[in-house]
């Protein structure tokens, strides 16, 4: 299937900051082509820009573990049993920051881990109707009994604990619905879909 468009075919006609606080907001009025010809009437649309994350996942080959988090989230109090998540290590890109630094950085500053070999695995939008959030997955093999119990930073806030689990445990996990944060669900995926791959490719 081919995409049809691109960015030239929309017109922003005006784009008005709304809340500029740790998310921005913004107000963008537009047109765009439609699929059977001509341009859509004026559309109104609010865009939150919260900024870009990597998400790593730590895996020991040798011991067929992952290391996984468990931290408090806010957003997860409205739905989830627990707003404390299983989640991947995962952090906020700085700006003119390269990606893969990121991504060494939070595996250091959450797990205390350092990457024997790290891979890009797959990037994607988290929510593209109202949010400009692009998210980048790699792979990290890791020697996970090197990794902290706690981890985090205590100026941002963040209570981390910090686990080496094996992998069949993990997956049981996210095949029961305890783990259901997008970001980790969908690094888990990938990893089960690329393992013997990866494996191959580590060895």
């Amino acid at each position: 299937m081919r995409v049809k468009f691109s960015g030239k075919d929309v017109k922003v006609l005006e784009k008005k900051p709304l809340h500029q606080g740790f998310f921005k907001t913004s107000l963008y009025r537009l047109q765009h082509r439609l699929f059977a010809g001509g341009w859509s009437e004026e559309i109104e649309r609010e865009v939150m820009d919260r900024g870009h994350a990597v998400v790593v996942l730590p895996y020991d080959p040798q011991r067929d573990q992952i290391v996984m988090l468990e931290q408090f989230r806010v957003g997860a109090l409205a739905t989830s049993d627990t707003p404390w998540l299983i989640e991947l290590v995962a952090g906020m890109t700085e700006p003119g920051e390269e990606i893969e630094n990121v991504a060494l950085r939070e595996l250091d500053e959450e797990a205390g881990l350092t990457a024997k070999r790290l891979k890009f695995a797959m990037s994607y939008l988290s929510s593209p109707g109202g949010l400009t959030e692009r998210i980048w997955i790699y792979l990290a093999q890791v020697d996970a009994s090197e990794a902290s119990e706690y981890g985090g930073l205590a100026s941002e806030h963040e209570d981390i604990r910090v686990q080496a689990v094996d992998r069949e445990e993990v997956m049981q996990l996210l095949a029961d619905g305890k783990i259901d944060n997008a970001a980790t669900v969908i690094a888990l995926q990938y990893l089960a879909l690329h393992r013997d791959n990866l494996l191959a490719e580590w060895s």
